[in-house]
This record gives structure tokens, C-alpha cells and sequence, in this order.
């Protein structure tokens, strides 16, 4: 029998935009947890930032994909791997670029720019595998700083508002190495946003959030396979999942009267 894995994004997604609550996902919650699968949380945030929801989920040794996909780690790693960040900010003293990273802002700077209370922006600031920041040079400058941090082996994704550094790993590859870890399985990836649809066209099964302050997501290459929810964040969120695991026991009856 396959086991389940299900990859949720969270804000906008699993959390609902304006209140950050999931409650109204945890009848879903329970139902994957019933039938033996795991809820794997997969995030730009920080593994400081997970750790909170992780434990209220109860989600036990599930492993957690943190920082975009820059590392796929359990709850016991959260603040003790920091050689990537430690490698990237090396680097970045070495090239002396117009760049403005996370380790380069106070927790009250970090504050101010996100929008984040001083405990919050702590834990963003507990940088273990990638730095956002701010470029504040001209275009010709950047690409030479992105063609001098590929030379190390960094690549950088411009988000809203930071350009993210890291060692290039996404969360769909995060979702792959699970999906070799735990196979034979059957994968749901759950997102709202541009930086999902890698984890989205990969999954075996796809649900787009609907989010009214993200832009909207292009067709992707599995789109038969992908639900488009018409209720936001966790509403869509738990009707989406409640369909998908429906269907997936009629499958797995089905499977099992074949067999």
C-alpha cells in the first residue's frame, strides 16, 4: 500500500492570510492522520518559525521543508546546521556587493521591514540554509553579483520583495527525496503562490489555494491533476484535501478488489 505524504505551503495556504489560523484545516489534518500519512510542512520560513505550528500540529518526527526548500530537516535539527548560511555569508563579505542580507539587519530593521513583532523577526532572522535581502544596485552590477555567487555554487531567486540566496535546492526537490524515502506513496502538494508551482507539477495530485493578494498561477503541465480551490487558505484548503483523500480510498478499494 502506498503511503500518503501531503506538502502544504503555509501562509496563504494552510494559514489564512489575514489571521494566521488553521483551525478550519484540522478535520483534514485528522483524516490524514487516520489513514497513516504525513504532513509535511514546506515553507520560505524558518525552521525557528515552523517549530511552533510544527508542535501544535503534533506532527511527531515528520521532517519539515524550511527556507523555500533550501533544506529538508526534523524538529531536533532547528538551530543546530547553519554551515550553508555560515558558507553564503562568507561569501558575500568577500564580494562586498551592493546587498543588504537578514544578517546584516538588526532584529529591530528585520521588524520594520517585514512588518514582523520583535520575536518574530527573530526567529526569521535564524537564518540556517539561505539569506534574503535587498539588492540596491544598478542591473549590469547584479549580474555580475549573480555570475560571482554561481561561481560558488549560490543561486538567488527574486521573491515580492527579497532576492533569496541559497545553494539552489527547491522544495520540489525536497518533495522528491521523500518521495524516494517513503515509496512506493502517493504525493499531494498544496500551495498559493509562485514559488509553489515547482512542489505543485511535481506532486502526484496538485491543489492551487485560492489567494485574492497573490497573483494568479499560470496553467502548469499536471493541470488534470490539480484542484483549483474557490474557497481561500484553510477553508480551501480542508475541502480540497477531504476530496483528494475521498478519492484516494475509492483507488485503494478499487486497487485492492483487483488484486
Amino acid at each position: 500500500m502506498r503511503r500518503l505524504l501531503v506538502f502544504s505551503d503555509l501562509d496563504g495556504t494552510l494559514l489564512d492570510h489575514e489571521t494566521y489560523s488553521y483551525a478550519p484545516a484540522l478535520p483534514a489534518i485528522a483524516q490524514i492522520k487516520a489513514r497513516g500519512g504525513l504532513l509535511i510542512l514546506a515553507s520560505s520560513k524558518t525552521a525557528a518559525e515552523i517549530l511552533a505550528l510544527h508542535q501544535e500540529l503534533d506532527l511527531g518526527d515528520t521532517p519539515m521543508i524550511v527556507e523555500n526548500g533550501a533544506a529538508c530537516i526534523d524538529a531536533a535539527a532547528v538551530g543546530t546546521q547553519d554551515a550553508d548560511y555560515r558558507a553564503i555569508r562568507q561569501v558575500l563579505r568577500s564580494l562586498d556587493a551592493p546587498f543588504r542580507g537578514f544578517g546584516d539587519m538588526s532584529v529591530e530593521e528585520v521588524s520594520r521591514q517585514t512588518g514582523l513583532d520583535m520575536a518574530a523577526a527573530k526567529r526569521a532572522k535564524a537564518r540556517q540554509f539561505s539569506e534574503p535581502g535587498l539588492w540596491d544596485g544598478d542591473a549590469g552590477q547584479q549580474a555580475a553579483f549573480l555570475a560571482a555567487l554561481a561561481r560558488h555554487g549560490i543561486a538567488a531567486r527574486q521573491g515580492g520583495r527579497y532576492l533569496t540566496l541559497s545553494f539552489g535546492a527547491t522544495k520540489a526537490d525536497q518533495m522528491h527525496l521523500l518521495r524516494k524515502k517513503h515509496a512506493p506513496c502517493f504525493t499531494v502538494a498544496l500551495g498559493d503562490a509562485p514559488n509553489d508551482i515547482e512542489m505543485i507539477a511535481a506532486a502526484d495530485r496538485g491543489v492551487i489555494i485560492r489567494n485574492d493578494h497573490s497573483p494568479h498561477l499560470p496553467t502548469l503541465p499536471n493541470e488534470l491533476q490539480v484542484l483549483r480551490t474557490d474557497l481561500p487558505g484553510p477553508e480551501g484548503w480542508c475541502a480540497a484535501m477531504l476530496q483528494i483523500l475521498s478519492e484516494w480510498d475509492q483507488h485503494q478499494k478499487g486497487t485492492a478488489s483487483n488484486g
